[in-house]
């Protein structure tokens, strides 16, 4: 068993009272006082509709919420669900809250849930994040039956998106992960998805949690720990998930969660994706993906300057990650006219590879260098979003898909440089 003298006393009590449980939901929070009363309403009905014979728990790990998120938690009472949906567990539904430090941190809380799954002997956990407004009681089978009744250790999600939501999922994380380690996951840094207690258990275990790499992407960590370890994945199709528009100032953080942590894990995962070519889908329930084409208004022109600017100015920096082939078409480009304007999907597979060379080899802070990649993305996604602003949901499937072959075609390049070749 792990170390779990980072639980509080009174977390341990609560633990304890509860005792052994099949299925657990586990639920991060940060003042989000707004959503989380329907969010365990629904996950309470999940669980009545379609696992009412099973020891179950809902287990609140807080980031130090002010805004009473904690309290709502623990006041939604089970006799409410149960008179709403007209449906009875035949067992306790517990729901506990403990907050595990005065500020969030994504890590610190799956710690807390791994945790709390273990000293439980929970069979099957889901994670749900606290915004998910959209999701239904079938999100609660869709994500944890596969690991209850069908001995898979890992469930990923598939959304329904709309075409430029997720653009740095799509242009980067999905196409990388797939092509480096063999796998089409679609939602490789996913905030809902399902765990078995065998898997929980070996991340706990093995997790360096007191370094400050653990503290950030710990979902894409989590993903790519099950890949390393050869533990059965599949994907469950959920349905919509919500457009939530973010300020560009958010993509740094963004790309720190999850670009950061994907180059962190590549030289100790080495001897797993170094050898991999080509990849294979896994085994998934409903759609692999689904594009929406609704009207959306985004500042293609702003995020072109974007590019441009960062180009000029951080000229110095880049000469230290990329090559000078690279940096030449990139100063190319960035002269371009708007209509003429394109950062083709060859040249931004070779800018993303010589960045994880670089990140490896920590030609300067690891944290600059994910810093020097956001205006870089910015003009791969104005291409990606003028390439598709008139294409229909196939369009957009066989552009992602072209990119993903890029990635995979240029791998061997990825090694060249790993290696220090070129």
């Amino acid at each position: 068993m792990a170390e779990t003298s980072f639980l509080t006393d009174d977390f341990l009590g609560q633990l304890i009272s509860v005792g052994e449980v099949d299925i657990l939901v586990g639920v991060p929070t940060h003042n989000n006082a707004k959503t989380i009363s329907s969010i365990v309403e629904t996950i309470q009905a999940g669980i009545l509709t379609f696992f009412p014979r099973e020891r179950a728990a809902i287990i609140n790990a807080d980031g130090g919420s002010r805004d009473g998120t904690r309290q709502l938690v623990m006041s939604a009472a089970i006799g409410d669900a149960q008179s709403r949906s007209k449906l009875y567990a035949l067992r306790t539904l517990r729901s506990i809250s403990t907050e595990y430090a005065s500020s969030p941190a994504s890590g610190a809380a799956l710690r807390t849930i791994l945790a709390a799954a273990e000293l439980l002997r929970a069979k099957a956990c889901a994670v749900i994040s606290p915004e998910s407004t959209q999701i239904t009681p079938d999100w609660l089978a869709a994500l944890l039956r596969p690991i209850y009744a069908e001995t898979f250790d890992l469930v990923l999600p598939t959304y329904r998106r709309h075409r430029f939501d997720g653009i740095l999922l799509t242009n980067l994380l999905y196409p990388m992960t797939r092509a480096l380690y063999g796998l089409e996951i679609r939602e490789p840094s996913a905030l809902e998805f399902a765990f078995s207690g065998r898997l929980g258990s070996q991340f706990l275990a093995q997790n360096a949690w007191h370094e400050e790499t653990a503290q950030v992407g710990s979902e894409i960590q989590f993903t790519l720990a099950a890949i390393a370890g050869g533990y059965r994945i599949c994907q469950s199709f959920l349905g919509a998930k919500e457009h939530v528009g973010r300020h560009s100032a958010d993509l740094v953080p963004a790309m720190r969660q999850t670009v950061g942590a994907l180059f962190s894990s590549l030289e100790p995962n080495f001897s797993v994706w170094n050898a991999k070519t080509g990849s294979q889908p896994i085994p998934t329930t409903g759609a692999e993906q689904e594009f929406s084409l609704e009207p959306l208004r985004i500042n293609r022109k702003r995020l072109r300057e974007m590019f441009s600017v960062g180009v000029a100015e951080l000229e110095s920096v880049f000469q230290s990650i990329l090559s000078p082939s690279t940096l030449g078409e990139l100063q190319r480009i960035a002269a371009l006219e708007e209509d003429s304007f394109s950062y083709s999907a060859e040249l931004w597979v070779k800018t993303v590879y010589e960045f994880a060379a670089a990140y490896r080899k920590s030609v300067i802070s690891r944290d600059h260098i994910i810093q020097a990649l956001a205006p870089l993305f910015r003009g791969r996604a104005f291409t990606f979003l003028v390439e598709n602003r008139n294409g229909s949901a196939a369009n957009v499937e066989d552009d992602i898909e072209a990119l993903c072959l890029e990635f995979e075609r240029l791998k061997p390049y990825l090694l060249k440089i790993w290696n220090g070749r070129e």
